[in-house]
């Protein structure tokens, strides 16, 4: 069950997702480029986060073998969610996941960008301009009425038609008082189906688009999640509230 946040409380977790909507705006864009590390990229990110008096949530989230060790994920071309930055360095060419969760006063901010460096290839543009397509589709869907299941079927319509597929294994979700609450948002999935929307949720959609395959494997690590063909991958996710009977967009920078 999706917990129901107040006008009050859906103002301070737009503050904690106004955060990440500036990195993604003019913090980070110039450092994605060729030569810089995903560690590097981190660094800047952590700084900016903790300089406006909030937390980088990711930091310590509980792992398979260990918790999560930075403050952002950053998720390199085949890599589709979770990676660890460290001392990767970029290449033209690359596409580059970024993926930011912050706490501010006790409510959680979440949201995903993806860039690639330099010039995207026609493939590379065409990918990413369905994955934020379908993100957008995604937004849209969630009216009050609807269920969650149009939200899925939504995003998993736009990306099949147009000839990729959407990660099965992985999903959005509820956030607020903390990164991940209920209700679970697949990327695909059958309309009309799952809980109601309703005024005062706060969803974080997120699709996760792969070139070829749906299918993923977790690497040795236990937190990079790969494709399982080795094609490319992009993903965009927003925070978005319900309020007054449609989505409004909490991580959009204003």
């Amino acid at each position: 069950m999706a917990l129901i946040k107040t006008l009050e409380e859906i103002k301070k977790i737009k503050k904690a997702n106004q955060i990440i909507a500036k990195l993604y705006r003019e913090i980070l864009p110039p450092h994605v480029k060729a030569g810089v590390t995903t560690g590097e990229i981190n660094a800047i990110a952590d700084d900016f986060i903790r300089a406006q008096g909030a937390r980088p949530a990711c930091i310590g989230v509980p792992g398979p073998l260990a918790p999560f060790p930075a403050a952002c994920c950053i998720s390199v071309n085949d890599e589709v969610i979770h990676g660890i930055p460290g001392g990767r360095k970029l290449h033209a060419g690359d596409l580059v996941s970024i993926d930011i969760c912050t706490e501010l006063d006790g409510y959680y901010g979440d949201a995903a960008y993806t860039f690639p460096v330099g010039e995207a290839t026609p493939e590379d543009a065409r990918l990413l301009a369905v994955t934020r397509e379908a993100l957008e589709s995604g937004i849209q869907a969630a009216v009050v009425g609807a269920r969650i299941g149009d939200i899925s079927h939504t995003v998993q319509r736009c990306v099949e038609r147009q000839g990729f597929s959407v990660v099965r294994d992985y999903a959005g979700h509820g956030v607020g008082h903390d990164i991940h609450e209920d209700p679970i948002i697949p990327n695909y999935g059958r309309a009309a189906r799952g809980i109601k929307i309703e005024n005062g949720m706060v969803l974080a959609i997120e699709p996760m688009v792969n070139v070829g395959s749906y299918k993923v494997v977790l690497l040795a690590d236990g937190w990079t999640v790969s494709t399982k063909d080795g094609k490319k991958s992009a993903h965009f996710e927003h925070t978005i509230a319900i309020v007054d009977g449609k989505a409004l967009i909490l991580s959009e920078a204003e």
